[in-house]
Order: C-alpha cells, then sequence, then structure tokens
C-alpha cells in the first residue's frame, strides 16, 4: 500500500515527532491540531514541546515542505489519532477513561475520508476503544464501509498501535523500538504494517484490536506495580530509619532482583493513567493494580508531611518564627530533563505546599518557561537563588542541573536519593 499524504491528528509529546518522523522520510504529512499557536509555531520550522533534536527534524521537513500544520483536517491516505484520554468521573469513581478527544477527532476527519483510507488510534485507550471510533467513523459517514459490518472487503481501514516511547528518547525509540498492532481484520493489519515500515526498523507485530489496547495498558500496568513497590519500600525504610537507597543497591545484587527507584509519586499520562482503565473495566478482578495505583497516588501525601517535620524541626533547632520559612522544591515535569508536567505529582505537591506555606514556597525548574496557572503565586527562581534562601530544600525531580551540585545547606526532603 502505498502513502502519498499520512495525517497526524494531535500534534503534542507522540504526534509531532510521529509526524516529524514522517516526514522525514520524504512523505507529505499534514498534522492537525486545534492549537492554533502550536501549529504557527510548528509551520514556523520550531518546536512548542520539550524533545531532543525534534527541533531540528521538525524545521528540515518544514522547510522542505514535508511537513505541514493545519487546525483543521484535509484528505490523505491515512490518519493517525494521537489525542489525549483523559479521566472522567463515573459509576465507579474519578478514573473514568473519558473519550470525548477520541471522538472528536474521529468526527473531524469523518468528513475528509474516502475508499482506501487507513485510519489508526495511537491514543493510549481502554479496550474496545478502536471498535467505538470505527462506530463514529460510520456514524459519520454512511456512505462509506467500515470493517466492523463489511469485514475484509471494507472501504476504509481501521487498526489500533499504541506508541511505547520514553520522553527524551522519543525519536530513536518511535524508529527502533517493535510496536504491536491490532487491526480489525487481517487486511487493516497489513495497511497498518505498510504505514509503519515507512520508518520502523523494529518489528510489526500483528494482533486484534483489543488485545493492543490491552497490551499498551499492561505494560504501564507492569511498571507501576513495581513502581509503588519500591515506592511503599521507601515508606517503610523511613519508618525503620533505614537508608533505601542503600538498601535498594544492596538487594539489586541478588541476580534475580531488580527493585526499580522510588520518587515523589508516578506521574506522566501514561504509567499514572492507564492502569486506572483496566480497573474501570474490571473492578472486582483488578485488585493488586488498584493497590499498586493506591500506593503511588498516596505518595505526594507522605512527602507533604515529610515537608511539614521538616519545617517543625527547623523552627526548633533554629528559634526562627513562621515568617522566616522559605521552602525551595527543585523539578516539577513528572520526570528528569523533560517539560512534561502532565499528572506530574511534583506539581501537586508545590502547589499543596504554597496552599499550607503562602508566600513561602519557591520553585526551581530548568525545563520550563513559565509556571502552570496552578502555580501562579509562586515563584520560579535559579537554582543560586534557591540554594542561597531556602531553609527547606525539597528534590522532587532528579534534573541534570541538580547533579551537578554539592547539596544544599539546609534541611533536604529528597524523594529521589540524590542528595543524600
Amino acid at each position: 500500500m502505498i502513502f502519498k499524504t499520512i495525517s497526524v491528528i494531535g500534534l503534542g509529546y507522540i504526534g509531532l515527532p510521529t509526524a516529524a518522523v514522517l516526514a522525514s522520510r520524504k512523505v507529505k504529512v499534514i498534522g492537525v491540531d486545534v492549537n492554533q499557536k502550536a501549529v504557527d509555531t510548528i509551520n514556523s520550522g520550531q518546536i512548542h514541546i520539550v524533545e531532543p533534536d525534534l527541533d531540528i527534524v521538525v524545521h528540515a521537513a518544514v522547510t522542505e515542505g514535508y511537513l505541514r500544520a493545519t487546525t483543521r483536517p484535509e484528505p490523505a491516505d491515512a490518519f493517525l489519532i494521537a489525542v489525549p484520554t483523559p479521566f472522567k468521573s463515573g459509576p465507579t469513581g474519578d478514573h473514568e477513561p473519558d473519550l470525548r478527544y477520541i471522538e472528536s477527532a474521529s468526527r473531524s476527519i469523518a468528513s475528509v475520508l474516502k475508499k482506501g483510507d487507513l485510519v489508526i488510534l495511537e491514543s493510549t485507550s481502554p479496550v474496545g476503544a478502536t471498535e467505538q471510533m470505527a462506530a463514529w467513523l460510520s456514524e459519520a459517514r454512511p456512505d462509506l464501509t467500515f470493517p466492523q459490518t463489511h469485514g475484509e472487503d471494507s472501504d476504509i481501514r481501521v487498526a489500533y498501535c499504541p506508541e511505547r516511547v520514553l520522553p527524551g528518547q522519543v525519536l530513536r525509540e518511535l524508529v527502533q523500538n517493535d510496536r504491536v498492532i491490532g487491526g480489525v481484520t487481517r487486511k487493516c493489519s497489513e495497511a497498518a504494517i505498510a504505514l509503519y515500515k515507512i520508518f520502523v526498523l523494529g518489528e510489526c507485530i500483528t494482533t486484534n484490536a483489543r488485545t493492543a489496547e490491552m497490551c499498551k495498558l499492561t505494560e504501564n500496568s507492569f511498571r507501576d506495580v513495581n513502581i509503588a513497590f519500591a515506592n511503599e519500600l521507601s515508606i517503610v525504610s523511613d519508618r525503620l530509619n533505614i537508608n533505601v537507597w542503600e538498601l535498594i543497591q544492596l538487594a539489586n545484587r541478588h541476580p534475580r532482583v531488580n527493585i526499580l527507584q522510588p520518587g515523589p509519586g508516578v506521574g506522566g499520562h501514561c504509567i499514572a493513567v492507564d492502569p486506572w482503565f483496566i480497573v474501570s473495566s474490571s473492578p472486582k478482578e483488578a485488585v493488586l493494580i488498584q493497590t499498586a495505583r493506591e500506593v503511588n497516588d498516596s505518595k505526594p501525601e507522605w512527602v507533604i508531611e515529610k515537608v511539614r517535620l521538616a519545617v517543625a524541626d527547623y523552627l526548633l533547632s533554629s528559634k526562627a518564627n513562621n515568617s522566616d520559612v522559605r521552602i525551595a522544591c527543585y523539578g516539577l515535569s513528572f520526570k528528569a530533563n523533560i517539560d512534561d508536567i502532565r499528572e506530574s505529582p511534583a506539581v501537586e505537591i508545590a502547589v499543596k505546599l504554597s496552599k499550607i506555606y503562602p508566600d513561602k514556597v519557591m520553585v526551581v525548574e530548568p525545563n520550563i518557561e513559565a509556571l502552570p496557572e496552578r502555580l501562579a503565586a509562586v515563584e520560579k527562581v535559579s537554582l543560586k537563588t534557591a540554594f542561597k534562601e531556602a531553609n527547606i530544600h525539597v528534590l522532587l525531580v532528579d534534573h541534570k542541573e541538580f547533579k551537578n551540585d554539592r547539596p544544599p545547606a539546609g534541611i533536604l526532603v529528597d524523594t529521589r536519593g540524590l542528595w543524600v
């Protein structure tokens, strides 16, 4: 199957790199996003997110005429949907999957679909989302046939293929990692493989759409459970006055033990979100997965309590007044050396501390120019200023900028083991 034009719907942390990599293979790519500022930035050959080397690839693709961004879908031979899937309130709580962005993207491309087109859902989704997307497309375009009703003879091919990349290494992993492709039919899978083989050097492995959806959720739930073990271990170790970083290092010398590193919680739009999609679909059966989520979601409160104790220790030892307390939070992104703050526990901690200690909290975040609206009242300062002015230092993200300095003077609450 030959793709002369490919459209990527959603130009965020996955969509834009995917569009850029496709365009770098001399394929015409039309990127679509509702954010006019992002569209204008891309069309100027620049990027609106932080990802190593992405700016170079995008600039070259735009300059050479292979990549163009717009706010309205245009005809293409294939459509890759990479839009957010947040939470909403539902019967089982506040962690029900919200598919409104997928629905909106589906209905927006429906008007430009033609016979022979391929539609691939890349958004991390609950099981059944690809089938629902196909139903929305069919409803909007009754003049076309779709695989859920016409099988191999359908006018439109539909598949699910989740991304599995690491922020900071997206361009390399998009190309090198294996891809799990879940076509609604065999011909749907074959069409999707033909598209991904334009740039993927890894193996393209086929399955059905539901299994591919569950595979993505399983991968991130596996990681979440293992992180929960590390986070719970850090809490137990603190209670027993044991250095958890030394403990994990020693335990990992066992040839069959590989404990992950604890932190202030779990963030990002994958690991912090995907397990809930499994829980929402099988709440009675997904006991371990839900428990791991609860452990990781509760870690920020534990960190805040550690800061409260640190403030009390400072006031007691220095005989200072409350007005003298200055707290510095180091890092806001959900992992090191990126600007992505989606579901970040560091942001949650900084916000709550700023409410508990008004006008006493500063943040250091070298990867973000402007603080999120929730932290508008908090001062963003340099590393040098924080080291000089704060007496409570809360390390939340182990950015490279923080590794090259000796620990600051004062009381440390180190959630990443960088300064202990």
